[in-house]
């Protein structure tokens, strides 16, 4: 007998991102990307409802990727707020440049922002949920007219990994050291708003983000 096709929903993930890539396009329906990739429409519709799903999925599983090797240190629920959101951007972005030729083909081919936003919508509201936790352990050491808006500033997080992504993917200095620099600077930046402290990280941020700027169209 045969052995059954591993339909799992990671082997379909890891089936979807190889065939995006050897095929250089997104497959047009669930039919198309089963009949190419012998899977019974039945197995993938057990684990996802669409193509646009299993797009998202992808995005959630470099979170939860991320989110498994931050557990696997012991160390990090000790660390600061600050360290704690430096760790997972450091390590996110670790993933990412596992998974770098997917992401690269994912902003060619998608012309229209919403489109690729959308396929970031279930990763969106994890970092949102993780950003909340560090924002609500912040807010405890605060009086409550000191408190920080929760929803604004985990959507502030959020915007700082998009606009974090976008640098990345344009980034061509050795080892990815200039988005590594912009992640230390960006979250340093976030606690000084938060903690409500000194503003010499935002000139110190906006020097860099300016001598970037001028240095990609030289």
């Amino acid at each position: 007998m045969a052995k059954k096709k591993d339909t799992s929903p990671q082997e379909l993930l890891s089936t979807f991102t190889r065939s995006v890539l050897e095929q250089e396009t997104f497959p047009k329906s669930v039919y198309k990307f089963c009949k190419e990739n012998n899977i019974a429409e039945s197995d993938f519709y057990a684990n996802y409802a669409s193509i646009e799903s299993l797009k998202q999925a992808v995005w959630m599983a470099f979170y939860t990727n991320t989110h498994e090797l931050l557990k696997k240190d012991p160390n990090f629920v000790s660390l600061s707020r600050k360290d704690r959101l430096l760790t997972f951007f450091y390590t996110f972005f670790e993933v990412l440049l596992l998974n770098r030729s997917y992401v690269l083909f994912v902003q060619s081919v998608e012309e229209n922002k919403m489109n690729k936003l959308g396929q970031l919508k279930q990763l969106r509201t994890a970092v949102k949920g993780f950003a909340t936790e560090l924002i609500e352990e912040g807010n405890e050491q605060k009086s409550r007219f000191t408190q920080n808006p929760v929803q604004l500033f985990s959507e502030a997080t959020w915007a700082q990994l998009l606009l974090l992504l976008n640098y990345w993917l344009n980034d061509s200095s050795k080892g990815f050291e200039k988005t590594d620099a912009l992640i230390e600077k960006s979250v340093t930046v976030a606690f000084e708003v938060f903690d409500n402290t000194r503003l010499d990280a935002f000139v110190d941020l906006g020097k860099f983000l300016w001598k970037e700027s001028t240095a990609a169209h030289n």
